[in-house]
Parts: structure tokens; sequence; C-alpha cells
């Protein structure tokens, strides 16, 4: 794609309000935003994709998870399809891995250890690359400030959005939507766009930190 096919994209896009309204509903959508969807819908006139209702039990779960109650998100997501967890062996781990985390963020040390010896040992033996995740975890037990340590990313609300996620993702795959909103990649490609068209051309460039133009 030349300078001049890039630019006329770049300027189609940015103009298109609409298809971008569209991009920012299905974000909503697929994130479980669902109070962000009905009110978004309202001021831009976009219809959402599918029924808003049907976000709620899925909203639950992140929720859950966020509140560091991951025992509450596998009851929900069993709810919702006890398919999920069953067929998602990696998914099911990491929640189990996360409410080893809660237990360590909670200074329950010893049923920390009972339930890493119980629950994700034997499926560590089983795969080498859940061994080595359940290892990480496991070093929080190694220092005494597990908030000041080489791993303690691990305690991050980062780490419970990404554990969030990954469920968030299995439970719009087995309701046959999409699991990925559209709107990052877009927004990488635009970048993207941005960097080739700044060789051949001044023009304003978008700062997705603040949702601005320089």
């Amino acid at each position: 794609m030349d300078s001049d096919m890039l630019c006329v994209f770049f300027i189609w896009f940015l103009i298109n309000w609409r298809a971008l309204n569209r991009l920012v509903m299905n974000y909503l959508l697929i994130e479980g935003y669902k109070h962000a969807a009905e009110k978004f819908s309202e001021e831009s006139g976009i219809e959402p994709e599918l029924d808003l209702d049907l976000i709620v039990d899925r909203m639950a779960t992140r929720v859950a998870i966020q509140n560091g109650d991951v025992q509450l998100a596998i009851e929900k997501a069993n709810d919702l399809n006890p398919l999920i967890l069953d067929e998602n062996p990696r998914l099911y781990f990491h929640l189990q891995q996360q409410k080893l985390i809660e237990l360590i963020r909670a200074s329950k040390i010893e049923e920390a250890l009972q339930f890493a010896q119980d629950e994700l040992a034997p499926r560590g033996e089983e795969n080498p690359e859940f061994l080595a995740e359940l290892e990480q975890v496991m070093a929080l037990l190694i220092f005494e400030d597990i908030h000041n340590c080489p791993v303690s990313d691990l305690l991050d609300p980062s780490q419970r959005q990404k554990t969030a996620s990954e469920l968030n993702a299995a439970i719009l795959s087995s309701q046959c939507q999409e699991k990925d909103p559209k709107l990052p990649n877009i927004l990488k490609l635009l970048k993207w766009m941005e960097e080739q068209l700044s060789e051949h051309a001044n023009f304003p460039k978008m700062n997705l930190q603040n949702a601005s133009l320089y």
C-alpha cells in the first residue's frame, strides 16, 4: 500500500464516525460494559448487536474475579455453561492459579500450600507449562514482602484483569460471539499508518492516552 492510498484510508476512517461508533459499541459489548453500552447507544444512535441482558451474568464473573472471589466466578461460569471449564483446561488452571494468588494475598499460607498441593501440583505434573507458571506463583512465598519482590506483578490488578478477560473470552466463544474486540487492533493499525505517513507529510497525530490530537 503506497503513501497516497494510506493517506486516503486514514482520512476516510477519521471522518467515518459511524464506523468508529460501531467499533466502540463492539468493544463495550465484548468487554461486558452493559450500562456504558446502553448510554452510548442513546447518545450515538448505534443499536447493540446483541441482547444487553446477556451481558449481566458474564459481567458478574468479571466483577467476582476483580474482587478476588474466584470461586464465585467459577460457579457463575458453570451456571452459564458447565462445559466452559471442562473444555478449557488451561482456563481452569489459570482460575485455580488466581485462587492461589488470592490466598497468598490474604496471608493464608498454610491454606495456600495445601491448595497448591491438592489442586495445582497434579496439573503441573501433567503440563510443563503449567508447572512453570505454578512455580512463579509459589515464589511469592519466598519473600517476606510479597508486594516488593520480583514476582509482585502477580498481585497487581492487571493480573486479575488478565484472568477475568480469559474467562470472558471463553464465555463469549461458548455463546458463538466474538471474543476479541476490534477496536484495539484498529488503533494499533492506525498508529502504524501514522508512522508510515509521517515520513511523507506533517499532520495532527493521535494521542491515545488522553484521546486528543497533537
